[in-house]
């Protein structure tokens, strides 16, 4: 059972029920800050009478570009405790793509009519530009100037039913939509995560080096923890980046209990873990290892558990999960007592009937393996569906649709889309193919990512994965896709790597597809790191990379970071339009 009706009222009383938990926040060197409830009370309430300052009001809107963990959590959570509705937006990940990030984060300003930008203070001069470009936003504050207010809020009443803020899908084909999350539908999302799934209600410690302007990392490590009074380590992400072995060093110094990270995140601690460091690391205390926000792949989670077995980890703690910003968080996790499974089906059956059948004869190659992604909380519901919205039986493919109190309430001012993604019998479409099995949620793949080769259904996460084994491909960074070809659809595989040997790295990569589905590739793309498109929190974009494929323009806009005087040139003209937009909003101030 939660302990409040909302998250205001958890900002305000955690602390009186675990006055000696809180967040600890690491900064780029390691250094450790400790924050217990009771100061983030105090803290966010005096950063909540900043922001009234500024004249903005109970469903105002806040833009928050916040690099320092420290800071955009206090600055998140004080406007939430007031009902000023945050908009959490990445930063720059580079200034390689500069034009392309002003853009999209303008829009995603524009659409959420944000009054206030709060940035923090390294990206102020590159920010400022955005309030000439949006006709709503009034100025840009540094997010450090908010910790210097001292006044008392007005703390207005909370309901369930308002809107805590708005999480901005990071889509690049459409315009961004932002998931109005309301705080029943967060109260009752962290219930299922830390009382039904990880049953930890009241105690233990979580670490995090996922951003926090994604939805995993801000609700599952900031908002849950505060509603349920468990203690959140934050390692910066650029941190994590640069050397991730800080995790589990972090692990290991709090004792902890849970964290959680895509699939890609545990192959690169697997690969990236030397021995000394499998000797000197504590993963006893680990009750969860979550994994989500991407397939899951069965060989990772294998390769994972071998690894790391000599640092006393658990045979239960890999707990794969489901879930999307549209279903608040967590649709579904392993049951935690349970070791994770996968299920092995006949391919044939499969991709040309859509059935998850066991195979006459497991010692034939020609097989699928899907990770169970465990039950549904309490009060919610998962099914698969036909396009007409009948629930198909179990084990049959379809799309999964997921409903109860996490379901949130809508893309904000979008009702076309809200119509199309909410329906009016309380049915979230998530756009996520796969099946129930006793109870059990398995996700196969994306309805608009279904490449049709000669009659077969074919996931690209089943291409991707066989790809990402040949010697030469960068692991997790592999995109397959279809494209229209003379007679039928043709198969087109990219890939990112450091190799100089093309051709042969060309031919391996079609002979590992070909050995996989019968056929090869139409076409193998090879790209240096960092040219794959990718959205604010790391996943690659297959319709966006499809789409420079047709274009003729792959490798044109990756994630790279400032190297060319032309990006230099780029990162000058932001900062000049930025200075002179501050400078005129002093001037107009002063008058």
């Amino acid at each position: 059972m939660a302990f409040f009706d909302t998250v205001a009222d958890a900002i305000k009383h955690i602390g009186e029920r675990f006055p000696d938990h809180g967040y600890v926040f690491q900064d780029s060197k390691g250094d450790e800050t400790f924050v217990p409830y009771p100061e983030v009370d105090r803290l966010t309430a005096r950063r909540a009478a900043a922001l009234q300052a500024l004249g903005l009001t109970k469903g105002d809107r806040v833009g928050l570009v916040v690099v320092e963990p420290q800071d955009f959590v206090l600055s998140f959570l004080a406007a939430v405790r007031v009902g000023i509705i945050p908009v959490p937006l990445y930063p720059p990940l580079g200034f390689g793509a500069l034009d392309a990030y002003a853009d999209r984060t303008a829009r995603v300003l524009e659409l959420s009519g944000a009054r206030v930008l709060v940035a923090s203070a390294q990206l102020q001069n590159v920010l400022w530009g955005l309030v000439d470009r949006v006709s709503t936003l009034e100025r840009l504050v540094r997010a450090e100037d908010l910790a210097k207010a001292t006044g008392a809020p007005i703390e207005p009443p909370i309901l369930p039913s308002d809107t805590a803020f708005l999480q901005y899908t990071s889509g690049s084909t459409a315009d961004p939509k932002g998931v109005v999350v309301t705080h029943a539908n967060l109260i009752a999302n962290c219930d299922g995560i830390i009382n039904t799934g990880l049953e930890m209600e009241g105690w233990g410690v979580a670490v995090s080096w996922l951003p926090l302007y994604h939805d995993m990392g801000l609700i599952g490590f900031v908002i849950s923890t505060i509603c349920h009074g468990l203690t959140s380590v934050f390692i910066p992400t650029m941190r994590f980046i640069r050397r991730p072995t800080v995790w589990f060093d972090a692990i290991t110094k709090h004792k902890a209990n849970v964290t959680f990270a895509p699939n890609f995140a545990y192959a690169l601690i697997a690969r990236k873990a030397k021995d000394d460091d499998i000797a000197r690391w504590d993963l006893s205390s680990m009750r969860a290892f979550g994994c989500g926000a991407e397939p899951i792949h069965p060989n990772t989670a294998r390769a994972f558990e071998a690894r790391f077995a000599g640092c006393g980890l658990s045979e239960t703690a890999f707990l794969p999960a489901y879930g999307m910003a549209e279903a608040t968080l967590a649709i579904s996790f392993k049951p935690i007592a349970d070791p994770h499974r996968t299920r092995v089906v006949d391919a044939d059956t499969f991709t040309g009937q859509g059935r998850a059948v066991v195979p006459e004869d497991d010692t034939v190659g020609n097989v699928l393996e899907h990770v169970s992604c465990g039950v549904p909380f309490p009060g919610h519901a998962v099914t698969a569906q036909d396009e007409h919205g009948t629930v198909l039986p179990d084990g049959v493919e379809g799309e999964l649709c997921f409903r109860g109190p996490s379901v949130a309430a809508g893309y904000f001012e979008n009702p076309e889309a809200t119509a199309d993604c909410f329906r009016p019998d309380g049915w979230l479409r998530t756009g996520d193919l796969g099946y129930v099995l006793d109870g059990e949620v398995y996700v196969t793949g994306r309805i608009k990512d279904l490449i049709i080769l000669n009659g077969r259904n074919l996931h690209p996460q089943a291409i991707e994965w066989v790809v990402a084994e040949v010697p030469g491909v960068r692991k997790g960074n592999v995109v397959a896709f279809s494209v229209p070809g003379a007679e039928a659809e043709e198969l087109v595989v990219v890939v990112e790597t450091k190799d100089t040997a093309l051709d042969a790295l060309i031919d391996a990569v079609a002979a590992a597809v070909r050995k996989e589905i019968g056929a090869p590739p139409a076409d193998v793309v090879c790209l240096p790191p960092g040219s794959l498109p990718k959205t604010s929190s790391g996943k690659l974009q297959r319709r966006k990379t499809r789409q420079q494929y047709l274009r003729g323009e792959l490798g044109e806009e990756g994630t790279r970071t400032l190297g060319a005087q032309g990006n230099a040139a780029t990162v000058a003209r932001h900062l000049a339009k930025g200075l002179l937009t501050r400078a005129r909003t002093r001037l107009l101030g002063s008058r």
